[in-house]
């Protein structure tokens, strides 16, 4: 167990992630009933980088949200905003406390497991390794993985050979530490954020030679997480953080997927959570879960799948999906 309970960030919109973040909370507080640490909503202001009203603007998800002790807080996207809205996660952790213990969730992730009897470890900071090769791309004579990573490495003054996973083939994409953005932990959000920033702001306005073939968006905050974490002391996940992004809490991304992959044991918590008159009004005013959760399409994409061998990759479940109509996110 933690000395201290953590405050766990999520950022909300208007739309879907308002969406997103109710199921969020509800399962925190269903999973988790006896977690002492804070919920925090961050939610964007209007500003010269985000025009029109970006926050939550469904009262009654508002209300819900507050109704299980979660505190809404707003905040300025001068470095980022509506051009790249994955920015938000880092921008929102300037609505904490400095020196505050932090784990940031993406909000389309399911608690299925107590939270608190993990013992995150604040001053080895981490983040998910649910990721798959997005970046880099290398073309085909050059530069490879290493001369690309070892670069942007190089440049905050960062050690590259530590990061190396030897155990993988040399330019193999799993050798070199990259994260999926999905979750991520440390001792000092302003700290963190601040790291984050120097480093995605100087890839985005002065690209070095190694990044020329590669395109930086949507990739960006997953491109400086490595270099970030490396520079605070972290590295790869270990055993002790093995129930995110699995028994503990799943990064579901898009419900199709989820309904096509979750355990039974899962996807009956799912069930369960939604079925309360207070959360499904809420929910069903948002088409794909209206329709997914509500009008049953899930069971119908669930019924495509045998669940103990499904495809190798995502991109077939995806296409599976599609082909009979049923995608929605």
């Amino acid at each position: 167990m933690p000395d201290t309970a953590p405050t766990i960030l999520i950022v909300a919109q208007s739309g879907r992630l308002t969406y997103e973040a109710v199921l969020f909370a509800a399962s925190l507080r269903k999973a988790a009933p006896n977690f002492a640490g804070k919920l925090v909503i961050a939610e964007p202001r209007p500003g010269p980088n985000w025009p029109g009203e970006p926050g939550i603007t469904d009262e009654d998800a508002r209300d819900f949200l507050t109704d299980l002790g979660a505190d809404i807080r707003s905040f300025e996207t001068p470095h980022f905003g509506a051009t790249y809205p994955q920015g938000n996660k880092i921008e929102a952790l300037s609505t904490l406390e400095k020196d505050e213990p932090f784990i940031f969730f993406d909000t389309d992730t399911l608690f299925i497991g107590p939270i608190d009897q993990i013992a995150f470890n604040f001053a080895r900071p981490s983040a998910s390794m649910a990721r798959t090769a997005t970046w880099p791309d290398p073309p085909l004579y050059g530069p490879g993985h290493t001369e690309i990573w070892q670069a942007i490495y190089d440049r905050f003054d960062v050690p590259f050979e530590p990061t190396l996973d030897t155990s993988q083939p040399e330019d193999h994409w799993e050798r070199y530490l990259y994260f999926n953005a999905g979750w991520f932990f440390a001792s000092d959000p302003h700290d963190f954020r601040d790291r984050m920033l120097d480093v995605m702001t100087s890839l985005r306005d002065d690209p070095m030679e190694a990044l020329a073939s590669q395109s930086l968006f949507p990739w960006l905050d997953q491109i400086a997480l490595p270099v970030v974490i490396t520079a605070l002391g972290g590295g790869r996940p270990d055993a002790s953080l093995a129930g995110l992004d699995g028994e503990i809490s799943q990064h579901w991304r898009a419900l199709p997927l989820f309904y096509a992959r979750a355990s039974d044991a899962e996807l009956a918590f799912l069930e369960d959570l939604t079925q309360p008159n207070k959360i499904k009004r809420i929910l069903k005013t948002y088409e794909p879960f209206r329709r997914m959760i509500y009008q049953r399409r899930g069971a119908r994409v669930r019924a495509l799948f045998d669940q103990n061998d499904l495809p190798a990759k995502e991109q077939s479940i995806r296409a599976r999906i599609k082909r009979n109509r049923l995608w929605m996110r």
